[in-house]
């Protein structure tokens, strides 16, 4: 059950690339994997089979799916077995193991038991502390027909070909173009020959291009990036039927663009082999002597032929190699971005649950959601000023869904709720080793808000040092990562909101000046309960609805002096604290008629007999609620007490009050 479980992960890991809930990547799995043209083998750390595309599938004549759960050895007999006990070898028994390494022509059993030979290269690795090896394979088998043929030829070059095969088998990808113009030079000298050209395919046009060539320095250069349909037509059109092109001279070439262009750059005899990777052109290799005239041999041909070959598979390993690491780079990418997306959105289920649309019959809210729509289609900064719980977050929520990002979740970030020292590494991330105590790459809100909207909450008790970090990021557009010196691009739409008098702020010089006018750019006011009593009945059913649904209970009528004594209250808490009001009264409710307490009156739920420790503890608990749980800063419940907020704090732990986990 266990190696199921790992085998999944893996799968989910390697295979899949990360596509999760993000189906826009699935691409990712057909490049890296499914449409490699060469073969890729996961296996686990005591060689069973986790996970073989379909290129490696077809090499031993099996289906993708048969091969899981197997042991290599049903394909590999030789290369899963330790040389020197014949046991089967495991990657992780020792540190010697561990590494990364290449092997030529080993010895393949496919599913009819004939014998094919393989190149190896492998690389043991990590995934979430899951232990694995990812291969790449490829078919050798053709290679080694044409290796016998020209052993019957010259020595000399045979031994050169099987240099360059195993030199090519270990490079790194950034070493491959190197390699191949000093074994172009190699190739020239061992033929006497003058000129050697590597053309690729193009994926846009489907063209050939010269990409790699090495010619005798005493000779004339021809410019770089030809095309080849363009100056050979015929010769490209023999090419792409993968067919092989040799003129012992060039009067012999029968098109004419192709004879005068090719003496255009001094040829007076060529011959040019395709280059193909699974039945498919991929490029050709092209021979050209310059001083005389050569004579191309059957023999030589075949030579030839199996250059090409060797020069087919090292730049298709290359790109094989190149599109996993993207995936793989994408996958730790995408891996990160989810994990940070999935904590965001359970705090969203836990935010949002509840939330109704803006209701909206007195004036004041009617302009406040007239100005919020002309801004939502916009990319602009917007901010959001207004007192505690008159509703700035559903203002910023209605504003990010009505724009062209409202697909993503809006992330949110109270800047009064963080403390201090962590602020910076919440807003823009960190890097492993930043700080002490920092044992793992983390981040940032703004990195994760790239391509959705950011929601600055109580961004009035930014502290200064923070305030110019958040000035780099909205005037640029690039944050950098605490301990780290790359700049990282973010495309965020920024909505701030505050309960402060932030032109004050500026005056004070406890906030900065550029800042503000940045934030400032559509300043939207949100009027308190007080100044909209038309909405308090729209309200009161809304919530009503809303808690009688969650509570299952019914409803039918509010009695007449309820609402009455709704409207006549100060809403200190404004709509937040009416939501609460609403949310009490449904809970103690015991029929279909709702009778809501105003909270300046006194509970007729409440019990009988209250000391003087229990006033203080509901008292203190309610204004707690009002202040959304926040003890210090404007708006915080030791400020609406009239206390310190030590005082409050130890007030709490002595009553027993701890904040409700959410």
């Amino acid at each position: 059950m266990r190696r199921r479980a790992i085998r999944e992960s893996l799968l989910t890991t390697v295979v899949n690339m990360a596509t999760g809930s993000l189906s826009q990547h699935h691409a990712l799995r057909d490049v890296a994997a499914e449409a490699s043209p060469t073969g890729i083998l996961v296996l686990d750390d005591v060689s069973t089979i986790l996970y073989a595309n379909p290129r490696l599938a077809a090499i031993f004549g099996y289906a993708a799916s048969e091969l899981l759960g197997r042991p290599v050895e049903a394909i590999l007999p030789a290369a899963a077995r330790d040389e020197s006990s014949g046991q089967p070898h495991r990657f992780w028994t020792s540190p010697e193991t561990r590494r990364a390494g290449v092997a030529r022509d080993i010895r393949g059993c496919r599913k009819d038991s004939s014998v094919i030979f393989v190149d190896l290269g492998w690389t043991p690795a990590l995934s979430d502390g899951t232990r694995m090896v990812v291969a790449s394979v490829t078919d050798a088998t053709e290679r080694r027909l044409l290796e016998q043929r020209a052993r019957a030829g010259i020595p000399e070059f045979e031994r050169l070909v099987t240099e360059l095969a195993a030199r090519f088998v270990s490079l790194a990808p950034a070493q491959v173009d190197e390699a191949i113009v000093d074994a172009q030079r190699r190739i020239v000298e061992a033929l006497d020959i003058d000129r050697c050209v590597l053309w690729q395919l193009t994926e846009a046009d489907s063209n050939l291009v010269d990409t790699h060539t090495w010619i005798r320095p005493e000779l004339p250069t021809a410019p770089l990036h030809l095309s080849a349909r363009e100056l050979f037509p015929y010769i490209f059109s023999k090419i792409m039927a993968n067919e092989t092109v040799w003129h012992d001279s060039v009067d012999d070439v029968p098109a004419e663009p192709d004879r005068e262009n090719l003496r255009r750059f001094h040829t007076r005899s060529n011959a040019v082999v395709p280059m193909e990777v699974e039945g498919k052109v991929v490029g050709a290799l092209s021979f050209g002597a310059l001083r005389e005239n050569r004579t191309w041999t059957p023999d030589v041909l075949d030579r030839l032929r199996l250059l090409a070959a060797v020069f087919a598979q090292v730049l298709a390993r290359r790109q094989s190699q190149v599109d996993l690491e993207h995936a793989l780079a994408e996958v730790e990418r995408l891996k990160d971005r989810l994990a940070s997306e999935n904590v965001q959105l359970r705090h969203e289920v836990t935010v949002l649950k509840g939330q109704r649309a803006i209701v909206a019959e007195s004036e004041p809210i009617k302009r406040a959601l007239a100005q919020a729509d002309l801004v939502a289609g916009t990319d602009s900064n917007v901010l959001l000023t207004g007192e505690t719980g008159c509703g700035k977050e559903v203002f910023a929520q209605a504003i990010h869904d009505a724009s062209r990002r409202g697909d993503r979740p809006m992330v949110r970030v109270n800047c009064a709720a963080i403390p201090t020292a962590l602020l910076e590494s919440e807003l823009f991330g960190r890097e492993r080793g930043a700080y002490t105590g920092a044992l793992s790459r983390q981040i940032g809100r703004f990195e994760l808000a790239s391509g959705t909207t950011i929601f600055l909450d109580e961004v009035g008790d930014l502290p200064l040092e923070a305030q110019v970090k958040l000035l780099r990021v909205l005037q640029d557009r690039t944050l950098e990562r605490l301990g780290g010196t790359r700049p990282i691009h973010v495309d965020v739409r920024v909505i701030a909101a505050t309960n402060k008098d932030l032109h004050r702020a500026v005056k004070d010089r406890t906030f900065r000046e550029d800042l503000f006018y940045r934030l400032n750019v559509f300043p939207i006011s949100i009027p308190p309960l007080r100044d909209r009593i038309e909405d308090i009945p729209v309200l009161v059913w809304t919530f009503v609805d809303e808690f009688s649904k969650a509570f299952n209970k019914t409803i039918e009528s509010i009695s007449k002096g309820s609402f009455a004594a709704l409207k006549r209250h100060a809403w200190p808490g404004n709509v937040r604290e009416l939501r609460n009001v609403i949310e009490r009264a449904v809970i103690v409710a015991k029929g279909p008629v709702l009778v809501i307490e105003s909270p300046g009156s006194e509970s007729a739920t409440a019990p009988a007999r209250l000391n003087l420790v229990d006033v203080e503890r509901e008292h203190i608990k309610d204004v707690l609620d009002r202040a959304r749980w926040r003890v210090r800063g404007d708006g915080g419940a030791a400020e609406i007490l009239g206390m310190k907020p030590t005082t409050l704090e130890s007030r709490m732990a002595k009553l027993g009050i701890r904040r409700p986990k959410p």
